[in-house]
């Protein structure tokens, strides 16, 4: 009987004991899991047990040097876990200049891809329109690489505004150095009228 007793009080201290190492395990692997969220938010979405999140009244930003660089919202979002791809509705997408100045953009869909070190690019399809220091652009696609802080159209261009309108395939505009570039088929019309009164205006 008392071989017995020490037995059973022996297991138990081995349950016990393991029950402290599996507790400070999961400590330490929640400890880093949490480490890992605040240096990449989107790390959480890893944690997602299901394909696919859906996220009403979507709204994701870039900070950079206490500065917002970028930020996108939209009226829903569905993150596909396995493609590490979020897919929004109604895409609403500004970037913020140092200036002050604001480019805005919009379309049907949007599209962002991820990668281990957070969002690598995001594809706005659909009526796209660029609106920037009072001219238009228009087309069906484009392209925002975040690394390169660049905005690509590989299709049927648009820009129309101050008495210009310009028509190409395939752009490229580097938000950084406020450039853009046609590639084929560039047509230009230009309004005098539009910019008579655009000079009278700013004279009077």
């Amino acid at each position: 009987m008392r071989k017995h007793a020490t037995r059973i009080l022996l297991l138990a201290a081995v349950f016990v004991s393991l029950g402290v190492v599996i507790y400070k395990v999961a400590e330490n692997l929640a400890l880093q899991k949490i480490g890992e969220i605040e240096q990449n938010p989107m790390k959480i979405l890893d944690l997602v047990p299901k394909s696919a999140l859906r996220i009403k009244e979507f709204r994701r930003s870039k900070i950079e040097g206490g500065r917002k660089v970028w930020e996108l919202t939209g009226k829903e979002a569905v993150y596909l876990k396995a493609e590490r791809e979020a897919v929004i509705k109604k895409p609403w997408l500004v970037f913020y200049r140092e200036t002050g100045e604001t480019m805005e953009v919009n379309g049907d869909e949007g599209h962002l891809f991820f990668n281990d070190g957070g969002m690598e690019k995001m594809r706005l399809q659909g009526s796209v329109e660029v609106n920037y220091q009072g001219f238009i652009l228009r087309t069906d696609e484009i392209l925002y690489l975040q690394d390169d802080d660049r905005v690509m159209s590989p299709g049927k261009v648009t820009v129309s505004g101050k008495g210009l309108e310009l028509e190409g395939e395939g752009m490229e505009i580097s938000i950084r150095d406020e450039k853009i570039r046609f590639f084929n088929k560039v047509k230009t019309r230009i309004q005098p009228d539009q910019f008579e009164k655009k000079r009278l205006a700013s004279e009077s």
